[in-house]
C-alpha cells in the first residue's frame, strides 16, 4: 500500500497546475494540516513543493522518483515497476542481481550516482548525482540468443526518438552510441544472459550526459562529448527525459517483436551518423577502413573497402575527417 507523501507526489507530478490541499484531503481522508505535514516531510527530502496562495500545491523539483514516473508514464509495462537509487555499483549489474531472483520483464533500474558504471569494452561510463542519467531495462523476450544484438540497435532507434524531443542534429553510431556533431551523448550497454538455445534476461543500460559536470569532465574521458542541455540550448530535466526515453523503449520494443528488425533497421540507418561516409572499425583483431554502406539484415555492419564489402558483427567504429 502507498504511503500518503507518495500519493501526494505522484498527483503533484501528474499536474502542471497546482492541486488543492482540500482534494489531496479528501481523497486521503486525512486533514489539511495533514497535507501540509507530508509536504514539509517531501520538501525535507530535497523536492522543491511551491504552495500558491488560493490554487494549492504544485511540484517544482526535477524529481526522479518511482511514485513520480509511475503517475506521468503512458506505459503497459516498462517502468511498472521503477526502482531509483541514490547510489548502486552499476544499474546493469543491480537489474542483473534482480533478474536473477525473479524480477519482472519491464523493472525499469535508475540511480542518481553509479561508482562503478560500465560501458562497451570495458570503458568506464561516469554517473554524476545531478548531471546524468543512468537507466536499466529489464526484458525477457521469447528470441533465440542470436537475435539478441539486435536489441542494442532498437535501444539505439527508441534513444534517438526521445533525445530528438530535446535537440536536433542527434545521431546514432553503430553500434551503440548517440552523437552530437561527433560528440558522444549517450550510450547503451546490452548484456544478457541465457542458457542454451534460450535467454533468460536481457539488461539494456542506457547513459546519458543531461547536464554537464560542473567542474568538468573527468581527465579520462578521452574522447569528445557533450551533454542533452547544452544540445537544447537550455536545462534538460532528467524526470522529462527518463519518461520519453522509457515511452520511447516500449514502443520500439514492441514494434520489434510483433514485425521483426526489418522496419526498425531502415530507421537506425536513417539516424546513422556514418550512412555513407567514411569510418573505421576495429573488428577486435584488425582496423578496416571503408564506407558505411548498409545495416545487414541481422544488425551486422557492412562496409564497402576498396576490396569488397566487410561485415562487422561486433567491434567499434571511429568516424573520419
Amino acid at each position: 500500500m502507498k504511503k500518503p507523501r507518495d500519493i501526494i507526489l505522484a498527483r503533484l507530478a501528474a499536474r502542471s497546475e497546482p492541486i488543492s490541499g482540500d482534494s489531496l484531503a479528501a481523497e486521503l481522508n486525512i486533514s489539511r494540516a495533514g497535507v501540509w505535514k507530508h509536504i514539509e516531510t517531501l520538501r525535507r527530502q530535497g523536492i522543491l513543493i511551491e504552495a500558491v496562495t488560493g490554487r494549492g500545491y504544485i511540484l517544482r523539483s526535477d524529481v526522479l522518483a518511482p511514485s513520480v514516473l509511475e503517475a506521468r508514464l503512458r506505459t503497459r509495462f516498462i517502468g511498472r515497476p521503477c526502482l531509483v537509487l541514490d547510489e548502486v555499483d552499476s544499474t546493469n549489474s543491480e537489474a542483473v542481481r534482480l533478474a536473477s531472483e525473479g524480477a519482472g520483464e519491464g523493472l525499469v533500474v535508475i540511480s542518481k550516482r553509479q561508482t562503478s558504471g560500465r560501458g562497451r569494452l570495458g570503458r568506464n561510463w561516469h554517473t554524476f548525482d545531478d548531471d546524468g542519467l543512468a537507466m536499466s531495462i529489464l526484458l525477457r523476450p521469447d528470441l533465440p540468443p542470436e537475435q539478441i544484438s539486435q536489441l542494442t540497435l532498437v535501444a539505439g532507434v527508441a534513444c534517438h526518438r526521445a533525445l530528438s524531443h530535446f535537440g536536433s542534429d542527434i545521431g546514432l553510431k553503430w553500434p551503440n552510441d548517440l552523437l552530437h556533431n561527433g560528440r558522444k551523448l549517450a550510450g547503451i550497454l546490452t548484456e544478457m544472459r541465457a542458457e542454451p538455445g534460450h535467454v533468460q534476461a536481457v539488461i539494456i543500460g542506457i547513459g546519458i550526459n543531461v547536464r554537464a559536470p560542473a567542474d568538468g569532465w573527468p581527465a579520462d574521458i578521452t574522447q569528445p562529448v557533450t551533454d542533452l542541455s547544452s544540445v537544447a540550448g537550455k536545462a534538460v530535466s532528467r524526470l522529462d527525459v527518463a519518461i520519453r526515453l522509457i515511452e520511447s523503449i516500449e514502443a520500439a520494443y514492441v514494434d520489434f517483436l510483433k514485425h521483426g528488425f526489418a522496419s526498425i533497421r531502415e530507421q537506425w540507418w536513417q539516424a546513422h551518423a556514418a550512412s555513407g561516409k567514411p569510418v573505421r572499425a576495429y573488428d577486435g583483431k584488425r582496423y578496416i577502413t571503408g564506407v558505411a554502406d548498409s545495416l545487414d539484415t541481422d544488425g551486422a555492419l557492412l562496409l564497402r573497402t576498396e576490396t569488397g564489402i566487410e561485415r562487422i558483427i561486433a567491434g567499434d567504429l571511429e568516424l573520419m575527417k
